[in-house]
């Protein structure tokens, strides 16, 4: 038996982005960013995340690629017309950087699929000075 894999876009990805000022320490580099995500499901069937990809790139042009179960420490089932949402963070050693990556999704009718999350950006405010 096979699985077979597709990206849909019946899974809608936003996120907002907040530079957290007192988290960050700029004379050391480090610049701390929350995120919330929200994902909203658009198909006619129920569906579970079950792991992330991150791929994290800062102003330097460095990536970090991020694997793991879930989001926030769960597995959600997202229902068809439900939205989700989590909130995260990340830290960067630059003022910007670009988020991307996706999720890997089973529905119910046991077919697994990817949902892809769209490039967002990372900005302190002293980057657009």
């Amino acid at each position: 038996m096979s699985t077979q894999k597709t990206t849909t876009s019946s899974f809608k990805v936003s996120a907002k982005v907040t530079y957290v000022e007192q988290e960050s320490r700029p004379e050391a580099s480090y610049y701390f960013f929350a995120y919330k995500i929200s994902i909203k499901n658009e198909s006619a069937l129920p569906a579970r995340l079950l792991s992330r990809h991150w791929i994290i790139t800062d102003g330097f042009g460095q990536t970090e690629e991020v694997r793991g179960a879930g989001v926030a420490g769960q597995q959600p089932q997202i229902a068809p017309g439900q939205t989700y949402e989590y909130e995260s963070a990340c830290p960067l050693a630059t003022t910007s950087g670009i988020m991307k990556g996706s999720y890997q999704m089973t529905a119910d009718d046991g077919s697994s699929f990817d949902v892809e999350i769209p490039e967002f950006y990372l900005i302190a405010p002293s980057a657009l000075h």
